[in-house]
């Protein structure tokens, strides 16, 4: 149960960052290039973590995939 919660503590935080990137960029557009960076990064960060999230459950529960 915590690792669920930390996995989604963490793309909730993801998720955060790629909002609050689109608000700067509507205040500042001249921002743009340097909230691009942030924005580009989230999706591997939360595949990295649903992976993660994944692999200790299916270890936990002894799932095997074919």
């Amino acid at each position: 149960n915590q690792q669920l919660a930390d996995m989604r503590h963490d793309i909730n935080n993801h998720l955060a960052l790629v909002l609050a990137a689109a608000e700067i960029i509507k205040k500042k557009p001249d921002a743009l290039e340097r909230m691009l960076a942030t924005v580009a990064e989230q999706p591997a960060k939360i595949t990295a973590a649903t992976r993660k999230f994944s692999a200790e459950f299916e270890q936990t529960f002894g799932i095997t995939r074919p």
